[in-house]
């Protein structure tokens, strides 16, 4: 949903600050004038100070990494929101189109109001709660679905359902994204579960058996907070139980959604233990405790680490089993917490119900107060020194949010009867470097007068990251270089035209990422191949062009400046997350300059030897048993140093096989200088920043990116060495070369890595089966379970196989197993098989185009991805069935045959037939001479006659000698042969 390039400015030339991220915000439509407007409602334009001053803030959520807009409720007896689709460096208020009825009916709640209480944001719908009821509308996010799932209006679910909150789910897994709703009256004790997939929405009430009342064994209880552990489809339930025999008290309830199985985790403690000067506190049942009673509120859950909170007037943590707790003693029992903000990169923000601002650095057990404090005052009046317009005497807290991971406020501040939102970074280094240096100063008497002096507590003074690989075969981001068009012009300033130009390139570029998911292997692995391959021979033209001023457009567009990017190097920090594969490793080396204190040396008979170190590191896993971390020390004394080299790798046990980028294990790792929280701070062009504790999420599985493909130019090349030769089709695809049904087929496969530009064969084992075909393109029918078993299982007893190898099969022997160095396919096409005995459509051999289905699933162990490869492979020359053949053979013999015996006839009979065409032709040529005298002689006669009568005698003599000439031509004509 965001494409990040650096696009120029109308009017000004390209930089490289200039990058924005661009949204595709499907909450607006155009209209006929042109105007843009919301979907979801109207749009207001004055921020009313009652909307926001001495308002309590509120939590936003949403769903981390997904969701490209933002929205916020709580303003109070309003039924609008604050929209965003920039994380509040700009928004909207937005008055919701929503039908605002109430079900007080049957419904307990004491009174009315139009304030939206709940507001949470996924990829592509958002949802509000208003009173009891609960509404949705998804977004018109065509690019995200195959078709268009938007809404209309606001859709209102569980309507007959009284919903006291909705809880958010931080993350989407499987496909999907989750969302909570907690009801009250006929279901209390039930949780709906709605889950968001493709835009499109569904509840489901749990647990499905019996309600948690019921599971539990007690009379009256009531759910206070619910939180989804999506990987595991785990449900963790906060619940209040009212026992008429004692006071309330709560517990922490695990359903499974897989088994339908629930079960009761632990029991909060009903009063706040007494931790007697500690940090913190471990529950263990024999603590002693304090009069306060413990209210819970909710809880928190992190999935990287498994670090799950239950907060109230109290703080408590646990890791790994949710089972046992350690009480924070920091956090004061006088206060009570409204809402968690969690980083999910080891930061954790507490806001009060006073609005007071806690911070929680994950590893270790001290809660600090960033606002009030001394180190909030520090800072606060050195930016009214700076006349900082982020800062005024009235001002309200919105909300808390962290981006980036660095923490954000959004702020209403009233300056001159002037009121205004507004975005600023709460500093919590620079917080904290003040409030220890008001902490950590003592004063000496030297030479008559005081001196001032500070105690330094961080145990080294630099702390360098060295040695780290490449980022992206970790990170797995894709990158691509594109710059703006050259502008042929005096000024070099960016006009429509270039703008455009370079709009319609972008566009070009993220179309062929989008597409580049072909079964055929490309000669060159990169999407822009295809784009300048035939273009290539005319650059060093258009160049000459350009360098004479005369582009069309005068705008000039430099081929070598779209390319993909894959030697990204380091920068020397950690990445936001890496993906680990089965067996891979992550490694890089940490340089500590420690204090000359800290260091000793060991002498042994007058010989120094191993130097040694007072720096220790310590690593924390989210997950031991899947990841483990191998760690080597080695101290330089003469140079004061300390170098670790710290390699992190996957112990093969924790994941199955999954669809790349799918369904991946959450897991961490917390590398930390032990001492070092809350004492160091390094000084940046971005301001001061905390040392020593260095936290990377991990994503166990099949990372994403990562495909199989048919390798066609190998295969060919392999089958036509091993075959002696290679018979394509008479009509050549270049984009689908025929095989030759007697030859033996050696497909070859590549594993294609589109982050790193990594091209290389399959090593591992897989089955291939054909599941579907036709003897022409437009024919081809997918086959059935049934079918498919039939056509590739060598267990079939019915004669239908396509083909057959002499490799191994599987655990069952349903289907061969196949590798690299297998021994080839030989094509059988058995009598009850689809392509036996195909009809050809022309003189040459009957074709057939086979649809393949490529998987590694349950036969590779090698990797944690499931590859799955579907592609067409034609085959050209089957051979007829014998029936088929033996008639078209009778049928060809036959008319040779009869061909001959017309022949060898025409040949006896030619003579005669000669000699009988010539007898009838004389006669016809005698018929037609007889004709003509007859003829000729009447036409004489009476001219005769008429003449007679007219001249003398000598004419009549002159007549008579013509007559007989006649005559005697006409009988020398019929005497010729």
């Amino acid at each position: 949903m965001a494409w990040g390039p650096s696009f120029p400015i109308k009017g000004a030339c390209p930089t490289p600050t200039a990058s924005f991220w661009v949204n595709i915000n499907g909450f607006l439509e155009r209209q006929q004038d042109n105007t843009l407007r919301f979907t979801v409602g109207n749009e207001l334009f004055n921020l009313i100070p009652r909307y926001f001053v001495n308002a309590p803030s509120r939590p936003l959520w949403y769903t981390v990494d997904q969701a490209p807009v933002l929205i916020l409720g709580g303003i109070p007896e309003e039924k609008s929101i604050l929209l965003t689709d920039t994380n509040f460096k700009d928004f909207f208020l937005v008055e919701l189109s929503i039908n605002s009825c109430w079900v007080g009916s049957f419904c307990p709640q004491a009174s009315f109001t139009a304030t939206i209480y709940d507001a949470i944001a996924t990829e592509s719908t958002l949802f509000i709660r208003q009173n009891q009821l609960v509404y949705y509308f998804t977004g018109t996010y065509i690019t995200l679905h195959e078709s268009n799932h938007g809404s209309e209006k606001w859709v209102h679910v569980l309507e007959n359902e009284c919903v006291k909150k909705l809880c958010p789910v931080h993350f989407h897994s499987n496909g999907s994204e989750y969302i909570m709703a907690l009801t009250a009256g006929k279901h209390e004790g039930y949780v709906y579960l709605g889950t968001i997939t493709d835009g499109r929405v569904s509840f489901e009430l749990l647990p499905r058996q019996q309600s948690v009342c019921d599971a539990i064994k007690v009379v009256n209880c009531s759910i206070t907070w619910a939180v989804f552990v999506a990987g595991h489809y785990n449900l963790l339930l906060l619940v209040e139980i009212e026992d008429p025999s004692t006071r309330k008290y709560f517990q922490v309830v695990s359903y499974d959604l897989v088994r339908d199985y629930l079960v009761i985790l632990y029991t909060v403690p009903e009063f706040i233990p007494d931790a007697q000067g500690l940090e913190f506190l471990n529950i263990l049942g024999a603590e002693s405790y304090t009069n306060i009673s413990m209210v819970p509120k909710g809880m928190s859950y992190n999935p990287y680490n498994n670090w799950l909170f239950i907060w109230g007037n109290f703080l408590l943590m646990s890791s790994y089993n949710n089972q046992n707790f350690i009480y924070l003693a920091d956090f004061p029992k006088e206060l009570s917490i409204k809402y968690l903000v969690n980083s999910f990169h080891g930061d954790v923000a507490i806001v009060t119900e006073t609005e007071e601002i806690w911070y929680l650095l994950e590893g270790s057990y001290r809660v600090n107060q960033l606002f009030p404090s001394k180190g909030w005052e520090v800072y606060i009046s050195l930016q009214v020194m700076h006349q900082s317009s982020l800062y005024a005497p009235n001002e309200t807290m919105v909300t808390l949010f962290y981006e980036d991971r660095k923490l954000y406020q959004l702020v209403y501040l009233i300056d001159n009867q002037q009121g205004r939102l507004v975005k600023r970074l709460v500093p919590v280094e620079q917080l904290l470097m003040y409030q220890q240096l008001s902490n950590g100063y003592h004063l000496k008497p030297q030479g008559g007068h005081l001196t001032l002096s500070f105690t330094e507590f961080c145990p080294f003074m630099v702390l360098r990251l060295r040695d780290l690989p490449n980022p992206q075969i970790y990170t797995r981001q894709e990158r691509y270089r594109a710059q703006p068009p050259r502008v042929l012009e005096p000024s070099g300033f960016h006009n429509e035209i270039s703008l455009a130009a370079y709009q319609g390139l972008v566009y070009y570029l993220l179309w062929l990422h989008s597409v580049y998911d072909k079964p055929y292997a490309d000669p060159v692995h990169d999407p822009t191949w295809r784009w300048w391959k035939d273009r290539k021979q005319d650059q060093d033209y258009y160049f000459y062009l350009a360098s004479n001023w005369r582009s069309a457009g005068k705008v000039h567009i430099d081929m070598t400046s779209y390319e993909k990017i894959y030697d990204l190097k380091a920068e020397y920090e950690l990445p936001e997350r890496i993906f680990l594969d089965k067996g891979t490793s992550y490694s890089f080396s940490i340089f500590l300059t420690a204090q000359g204190h800290l260091f000793k040396s060991e002498i042994q008979h007058g010989v120094s030897v191993q130097p040694q170190s007072r720096a220790k590191l310590a690593v924390v896993l989210g997950d031991p048993g899947c990841i483990e971390v191998v760690m080597k020390k080695e101290v330089l004394i003469n140079r004061y140093l300390v170098l670790f080299w710290v390699t992190l790798s996957d112990k093969r046990s924790c994941f199955d096989q999954g669809i790349s980028g799918h369904h991946l294990k959450k897991t961490s790792m917390l590398v930390k200088v032990v001492g070092s929280a809350w004492h160091c701070f390094q000084n940046t062009l971005q301001g001061p920043r905390m040392q020593g504790s260095l936290m990377i999420p991990v994503l166990i599985g099949c990372p994403p990116g990562k495909r199989l493909a048919f390798d066609i130019t190998y295969t060919l090349e392999y089958s036509r060495l091993q075959n002696k030769h290679y018979f394509d089709c008479v009509q050549v695809d270049p984009e689908m070369p025929c095989f030759f049904f007697r030859d033996i087929f050696y497909p070859f496969f590549l594993i294609q890595d589109l982050v790193t530009g990594d091209s290389g064969s399959f090593q591992g084992s897989y089955v291939l089966k054909v599941v579907g075909g036709g003897p022409t393109m437009d024919t081809i029918k997918e086959y059935s379970e049934e079918e498919i078993y039939r056509f590739n299982s060598p267990l079939d007893k019915t004669r239908s196989l396509i083909w057959t190898t002499k490799n191994t099969t599987t655990k069952d022997s349903a289907f061969n197993i196949m590798s690299h160095n297998s021994l080839g396919i030989e094509w059988l096409c058995l009598e009850n098989s689809p392509c036996y005995d195909t009809v050809p459509h022309s003189i040459f051999a009957p074709e057939f185009y086979f649809k393949v289905l490529v998987s590694n699933r349950g036969v590779d162990k090698s990797t944690y991805c499931d590859y799955q490869l579907t592609f067409l492979l034609h085959i050209h020359g089957l051979p007829l069935s014998a029936k088929r053949a033996f008639f078209i053979l009778m049928v060809s013999a036959s008319l040779f045959v009869s061909l001959v015996i017309l022949y060898l006839i025409f040949c006896l009979l030619l003579p005669c037939m000669m000699k009988a065409c010539n007898v009838l032709h004389w006669k016809i040529g005698n018929i037609m001479a007889s004709e003509s005298y007859t003829y000729s002689t009447h036409s004489n006669t009476r001219v005769f006659i008429r003449t007679s009568g007219t001249k003398s005698g000598g004419g009549s003599r002159g007549s008579s000698r013509v007559i007989p000439k006649a005559v005697q031509e006409n009988k020398d004509v019929l005497k010729k042969p």
